[in-house]
């Protein structure tokens, strides 16, 4: 097994020549009380305070917002998938367009996926060996072929300023122990593959622990990956169909071992409020989900006291704003009632303006998050909100945040 490299005195990853800096601005507290910390993520195309959530742009777009709706929600870094934009309109394409930041006019940081989540979420249109991933389009049931090195050069030519290693996830509980283990020893041989393949210097590499809910595995992956020179560290295979408490235990695993780490860490897929809060006082910096905007384009708004169905009849009449006080241009300048009838009229606006409040509402809940680290009460914090996950909430949605699947967020 390989061991984990001797503990980091610095709280500051950033090494000579590397593209990204990570910076922990507030360590957590010597007494236990959360493992939560403040940190900076200085990119080629920005800075990233952290703890933060990233809005998904699948295809090189949040669904129904364009740059400018993200500079105001707040937004300060996205994830763009790199199966989605393999395909459509290919990463060949996009380089040759000058990459991914000018093909989308977003010009601050971006991170890709390494479509590993999209391929083995295929089903039977994939076959995995230890190799790849053979697998046959959704879109019009092409043949095709990942591998590490494939992935890696299709990040490279897309440009964003983190690539992802390439990994095979699996569901955390309706997996057995024997799938989870050889699907984490093949995400292992493939990390090392992917370190080798990449070779773009302006361009940060993220390395990805899965071992599924076993304690044990996900123990060994986290020694593997954190004994490797990535610039920082997601975990994977959660954010699926595991409960709350089982996702809290194996964060407390990787956490544990991370906590002289200087890197940061990203927890793939998750996106609903309460579930970030908990993994942000159990020690992760980052997280992505289309969760917030695929439940916003169904009609369901995300307020403080719970959550609001658009497309109920008693909005109709509603003249009152989504929430109150909120900065996102609905809740500024609409009513419930005209959202609720954008809704039953089938216009495109109301995507757009359910998009920006719950993304809002998100990167504010974040932000909120991170003040109050700063302020050293995260705790009251967590105590305050722990009684909404008994009551009707955005967390009450599927745990699975990531069931997009190949056809995206």
């Amino acid at each position: 097994m390989t061991t984990m490299p001797a503990p980091a005195a610095a709280t500051d990853s950033g090494m000579p020549g590397r593209p990204v800096r990570f910076e922990v601005l507030r360590p957590a507290p010597g007494d236990g009380s959360t493992r939560a910390r403040l940190g900076r993520l200085d990119t080629p195309h920005g800075s990233v305070d952290t703890p933060t959530f990233m809005p998904v742009g699948t295809n090189a777009t949040v669904k129904s917002l364009d740059p400018d709706d993200l500079e105001e929600i707040g937004a300060r870094i996205i994830l763009a998938n790199t199966y989605h934009l393999y395909l459509r309109p290919g990463h060949e394409r996009i380089a040759r367009l000058g990459g991914l930041h000018r093909f989308m006019g977003w010009d601050r940081p971006i991170l890709t996926d390494s479509g590993g989540f999209q391929v083995v979420s295929l089903g039977e249109l994939r076959v995995i060996d230890d190799e790849g991933v053979t697998f046959r389009s959704h879109l019009d049931g092409s043949t095709h072929r990942f591998t590490p090195e494939h992935s890696i050069g299709v990040q490279e030519a897309l440009g964003p300023d983190i690539a992802v290693a390439f990994d095979q996830p699996v569901p955390p509980h309706a997996s057995t122990r024997a799938q989870v283990q050889e699907a984490t020893e093949r995400t292992h041989r493939w990390a090392e593959r992917s370190l080798r393949a990449h070779t773009r210097a302006d361009q940060a590499l993220f390395g990805i622990i899965q071992g599924g809910l076993e304690a044990d595995l996900r123990a060994a992956s986290t020694r593997f990956a954190a004994a490797l020179p990535f610039d920082g560290l997601c975990i994977g295979g959660l954010a699926g169909d595991e409960t709350a408490a089982q996702r809290g235990e194996a964060l407390d695993v990787v956490v544990a071992l991370l906590a002289n780490d200087p890197r940061p860490r990203y927890l793939m897929g998750l996106g609903s409020p309460l579930d970030m809060l908990d993994a942000v006082h159990r020690g992760v910096d980052l997280f992505d989900s289309v969760l917030p905007a695929r439940v916003a384009r169904n009609g369901t708004l995300w307020v403080p006291e719970g959550r609001l169905n658009l497309r109920n009849a008693r909005f109709l009449d509603d003249p009152g704003p989504v929430q109150e006080g909120c900065r996102c241009r609905l809740c500024r300048h609409h009513s419930r009632a005209y959202l609720a009838h954008l809704f039953r009229a089938d216009e495109l606006l109301a995507y757009r303006l359910a998009t920006c409040h719950n993304l809002t509402y998100c990167l504010d809940f974040m932000a909120r998050v991170r003040q109050a680290i700063a302020a050293g009460t995260l705790p009251d914090l967590v105590s305050e909100t722990s009684a909404r996950r008994v009551q009707k909430h955005p967390s009450d949605a599927p745990s699975s945040d990531r069931q997009a699947g190949a056809e995206g967020g």
